[in-house]
């Protein structure tokens, strides 16, 4: 009888684990153990009874065969392999999604409900490698390039930045043209190596080297403070990148910066992709991170930022270090979500994704 038991549990232990491969789909090739898939289908993460929320509660897509039809794909990366100063980075995706519960995803300033006007899924987490950096890269790459061929907007909870390159080489793979990149930082992440790794300074050095994604479509917005490289800002004005500061932003005025990073961004590009660090954000109101530097922009600032920056369309985004150990009251994470809820509204209301409701929208604003 025992015998037969433990022959049922292992038959079901197999089917489980079958099914999970089939679900979480095939790892990318440079992995050697078969059994780990793309998309992390583990009974004990997201969807797996875990009890962890989705973000802003929509539905968790666990057949990623499945996928195709959805506007939105929300997935998580939790990397921080390449943090070069605080680790935490890993928890972000879990963190962002838990303080999007406490949103309904409607907003009365826009007249706008995400749920009726967008048709969204969860795809929960990327299996990364934390104990290997480059594997990691192979599997968010696989990731968001399966995500985008499928034509839906994907949006990358990190994770640390150096998963910038890895979800760049994911999307460029799929845009016939030149691939923009408009990027939110207090540092440029043009550092070749730190510790003779990819790091999370690294990812725009890397990623400026793909054949369509050409460093004078890179605009860096927000660069500054007392963190910063001067071989960065050395090779961005070698490859002719655009380079942003507080200090410009004071001076001209946020609408015209947005113009200009906009024209930078688009000029002779197919696509453009959003790329927004939270530390960018002054600490007083994102502390979160793990690297913060004092004297950032403010929260309302962004919100106009960024629905300006997605006002002629945006191929997908990420949004990355919002590392949740160094986190007051969950405010980082609450302002991560709000801001990836301006971006897909302000897609929304420009008509670039999902579809408007008739009804419920404007004439409630009224």
């Amino acid at each position: 009888m025992r015998w037969q038991a433990q022959q049922q549990e292992g038959a079901e232990v197999s089917a489980r684990r079958e099914q999970a491969r089939r679900y979480g789909l095939e790892a990318a090739a440079s992995i050697e153990d078969r059994n780990l898939t793309l998309f992390r289908r583990e009974p004990w993460t997201l969807g797996g009874g875990t009890g962890e929320a989705t973000f802003l509660q929509v539905p968790f897509l666990r057949d990623m065969q499945q996928l195709g039809g959805q506007d939105v794909v929300i997935v998580g990366v939790p990397l921080d392999s390449g943090t070069t100063c605080r680790p935490g980075a890993r928890f972000g995706p879990a963190a962002i999604r838990k303080a999007s519960a406490l949103s309904y995803g409607y907003n009365p300033e826009r007249g706008l409900d995400l749920h009726e006007a967008l048709v969204m899924v969860d795809a929960g987490d990327v299996q990364v490698i934390p104990s290997h950096i480059e594997k990691s890269f192979d599997q968010i790459t696989r990731a968001l390039s399966y995500i985008v061929e499928r034509g839906a907007f994907p949006v990358v909870l990190g994770g640390d930045h150096s998963i910038g390159y890895a979800t760049l080489r994911g999307v460029a793979s799929h845009v016939e043209g030149k691939l923009g990149v408009i990027h939110f930082d207090r540092h440029s992440d043009l550092s070749e190596r730190t510790y003779d790794e990819r790091m999370h300074a690294s990812p725009f050095f890397h990623a400026t080297a793909l054949p369509n994604v050409p460093p004078t479509n890179l605009v860096q917005i927000g660069i500054g403070g007392w963190t910063g490289s001067k071989k960065g800002m050395r090779l961005a004005h070698e490859r002719q990148i655009t380079v942003i500061t507080l200090d410009d932003i004071d001076r001209y005025g946020i609408e015209r910066i947005m113009e200009y990073a906009l024209e930078v961004a688009w000029k002779g590009a197919s696509a453009v992709w959003l790329s927004f660090d939270i530390d960018v954000v002054d600490p007083a109101f994102a502390p979160g991170t793990g690297t913060p530097e004092p004297g950032g922009l403010l929260p309302r600032e962004v919100f106009r930022m960024v629905h300006l920056a997605a006002r002629e369309g945006l191929r997908g985004m990420e949004l990355v270090e919002v590392a949740p150990p160094y986190d007051v009251a969950d405010l980082t994470a609450l302002l991560a979500g709000r801001i990836i809820m301006e971006v897909l509204g302000a897609l929304v209301t420009q008509g670039k994704l999902g579809h408007r409701s008739r009804t419920g929208g404007t004439e409630e604003r009224r």
